[in-house]
């Protein structure tokens, strides 16, 4: 008759040891991993092929993430007036943070430092707006005559062979458009008031703006580092070092843009100029503004100077015009955006065009100005997780080809 631990053996059998991991990932055919799919599958779904199965589980995780995205897009639009000034603010800081920094380094308080430079960026800023509205209203008279000559010539030509017009027709189609500009006074009305509430937001806009840059300058590592601490621990090391990677990378954004566009700017101003083509100043800060859009944003700013000229100076200008924005596109293109841009953003073209585009979609001219940069932050981001998590995963130097239960000698 067996003992106690003879029957205590018996009743309690040892498992089996567990296999390699990696031995079964690479021993395993996939007609054993079918058995094993189809073993653990419920028996409603063994009447369904294999293939079939998968794609199910893909499209209901699709599904769910493409709600999530959808709800996420949803509130962005919901708390645009906040969420754009913030998206702005983050821009700002990141040009800002090297004057602050070199500041404090020199031995000023970081609030003083914060204020001296937001002040002075604020009177810098002020000050070319001045500018420009001035060199506007100096140039509107001049303008406003050639357009004048222009609606002149352009009855002339109307009138002349080939087309022949009579006076008549003429004053039929001026006419048309006073009657539609009339029955469309609500239309018009409405508009106004739509005018008004983006001025107000403008405004109160402005304002997220400007606080939320000064606390971001002064602040942003301390509230980094408060918001990390509320992430499980095993994740606050690796958020906060991709958040540090992906402010690199915005800070290295926003400067090559601010060079960028001030080439851009300052090409195409000088060259507007010359002609003598008016409003040379303000066409040359609509071109600097645009330039913060990649790819597209300083061409499409730069036709308000063809058009422009067109007016002002005739067809010969605007086609001069037009060559000088398409060189500065081809310099950009081919010099400054890779050499430049291209070591602060790792994107692909295509990404950036479908990231303008959701982004002109969602919030407007402001949406495709930030967008480009926010999806720099992501990928820089995503990136740094993952090449985090690979290199936790690679075996200690040394240790890779040794088997199980050998020691590094």
């Amino acid at each position: 008759m067996p003992n106690w631990w003879e029957r205590l053996r018996r009743s309690n059998p040892r498992p089996a040891p567990a296999a390699d991991p990696a031995e079964h990932s690479v021993s395993a055919s996939p007609e054993t991993i079918d058995h094993e799919i189809t073993d653990t599958a419920p028996p409603a779904e063994l009447e369904l092929p294999l293939g079939v199965r998968i794609a199910g589980a893909w499209s209901w995780r699709l599904l769910v993430i493409g709600a999530a995205i959808f709800v996420l897009l949803q509130l962005i639009g919901i708390l645009s007036v906040v969420v754009i000034p913030f998206a702005i603010s983050l821009l700002l800081a990141a040009l800002l943070h090297g004057p602050v920094a070199w500041l404090r380094r020199h031995g000023l308080p970081k609030s003083l430092a914060t204020a001296v430079v937001m002040v002075g960026g604020v009177a810098g800023v002020s000050a070319v707006i001045y500018g420009v509205v001035q060199a506007f209203l100096n140039g509107l008279p001049g303008l406003t005559e050639n357009v004048t000559t222009g609606i002149s010539e352009a009855k002339h030509w109307l009138v002349s062979p080939p087309l022949n017009m009579s006076q008549s027709q003429i004053n039929a189609v001026v006419n048309n458009i006073g009657k539609t500009l009339t029955e469309n006074q609500a239309t018009i009305a409405s508009g106004a008031l739509t005018a008004t509430t983006t001025v107000t937001e403008l405004v109160s806009g402005l304002f997220i703006v400007l606080f939320t840059t000064f606390f971001l300058l002064r602040d942003g590592a301390d509230i980094w580092r408060f918001l990390t601490h509320l992430l499980p621990r095993k994740a606050i090391e690796p958020v906060r070092e991709a958040g540090v990677q992906s402010w690199k990378t915005l800070h290295a954004y926003v400067r090559a843009t601010v060079l960028v566009a001030f080439v851009d700017a300052f090409f195409i101003g000088v060259g507007v100029g010359i002609l003598g083509v008016p409003l040379a100043l303000p066409l040359a800060a609509v071109i600097f503004i645009g330039a913060f859009v990649p790819v597209v944003g300083a061409f499409i700013s730069g036709s308000v100077a063809v058009v422009v000229a067109l007016v002002a100076k005739g067809p010969i200008a605007a086609l001069i015009v037009l060559a000088i924005l398409v060189g500065v596109q081809q310099l950009e293109s081919h010099i400054l955006q890779p050499f430049l841009l291209g070591r602060a953003v790792s994107l692909h073209p295509l990404a950036v065009i479908l990231a303008i585009a959701a982004g002109l979609v969602i919030s407007g001219i402001i949406g495709a100005l930030v967008a480009v940069p926010l999806l720099a932050v992501a990928n820089t981001a995503v990136r740094s997780l993952a090449s985090r998590k690979a290199r936790k995963a690679q075996p200690p130097p040394g240790t890779k080809d040794l088997a199980i239960g050998e020691s590094a000698a």
